[in-house]
């Protein structure tokens, strides 16, 4: 745990976001570590005023920048797992669930009778492992279902606030088709990362036992290739939206993809993900409250062709975002 992390509950009242906020969550979200200079020099702001706005947004708990491997391409899968438990036992098995080195993004859903979380297995180092070997056995978890996630569809939604030419000016390019390995110092980058995307070079140098100047380099082509992304860790509840949820949708195959790009262009969608299983589409969503969940619910997902089958389920408390444990 981190002190970079509130937890909801600590979070008095709802921030609000401005245009300058806006923009620096969306640039942000095309450079993670880009300078405060270069994000100024885009904005047309201050070099102070855009860090004055990351550390107000930050120790607020709005967002941090997280550091992502492309694990797939490291011969991982993701799933999502859903356990359902007995009601008294929700928290403490969520809480150990967290507490994993391999579990992301876990959610106490339902009243409290169900976990979700996130986790990953090598499917090339440990093939004859089966995955649920690896999770917590309980008699007061009643049941457990895995699917894995085959492609994920995410999109800025309500953040997007920069001009085409900001963006061309902040994105940074990528060749996937590049070849890189990724050893042991990598590695270790990517923990720090996975914590704070703009972790300083010093500390990076000093877990990874590289010189300051080969973490950067190291860093910098890690994200051209793509091996190497940032993503932002945004805190709905911090910022008012007071009702999120899971959604475990069954489509109709051929519109799966079509339905997912529809549910990525959603503002209150967060991501969604096609996987296995009879449930072949998974979303978080965040609304405002329970009268714009319901709107949003039979209005903009219930006008969507090819969903035959739709599961709700509240997400109660959030125990641990991307992969910081948050304080209960």
């Amino acid at each position: 745990m981190t002190d970079s992390v509130i937890s909801y509950r600590e979070v008095m009242k709802p921030v609000t976001l401005d245009v300058v906020d806006r923009q620096l969550i969306h640039a942000l979200d095309l450079d993670g570590r880009a300078p405060f200079a270069r994000i100024a020099d885009v904005l047309g702001v201050s070099e102070n005023t855009v860090g004055r706005r990351y550390r107000r947004l930050r120790q607020a708990g709005v967002l941090r920048v997280v550091g992502a491997v492309a694990s797939a391409r490291l011969g991982y899968a993701l799933w999502t797992v859903r356990f359902a438990c007995a009601p008294a036992f929700g928290i403490p098995i969520a809480t150990a669930l967290a507490k994993r080195p391999d579990t992301f993004w876990v959610h106490l859903l339902s009243g409290g009778t169900e976990i979700a979380c996130t986790t990953q297995s090598s499917i090339v180092e440990q093939t004859d492992v089966l995955l649920l070997d690896k999770l917590p056995r309980s008699s007061r978890i009643t049941s457990v279902s895995a699917h894995q996630m085959l492609h994920g569809f995410t999109r800025l939604g309500r953040w997007s606030a920069l001009s085409d030419e900001q963006i061309a000016a902040l994105r940074v390019p990528v060749d996937p088709t590049e070849e890189i390995t990724f050893d042991d110092a990598d590695r270790r980058l990517g923990q720090v990362l996975a914590d704070d995307g703009r972790a300083g070079y010093g500390e990076l140098a000093a877990v990874s036992g590289l010189s300051e100047s080969t973490v950067k380099r190291r860093i910098e082509t890690l994200r051209r290739t793509g091996l190497l992304s940032y993503q932002l860790d945004i805190s709905p509840r911090a910022l008012g939206f007071q009702s999120e949820a899971r959604l475990w949708m069954i489509v109709r195959p051929s519109a799966v993809a079509s339905v997912a790009s529809a549910l990525a262009e959603h503002e209150e969608v967060q991501f969604a993900a096609v996987t296995t299983g009879p449930a072949n589409l998974v979303a978080a969503i965040a609304c405002r409250n329970a009268t714009h969940l319901y709107e949003y619910l039979t209005g903009d997902v219930g006008s969507l062709d090819g969903i035959q089958q739709m599961e709700t389920a509240p997400v109660v408390r959030t125990v641990k975002r991307s992969g910081s444990l948050l304080p209960l």
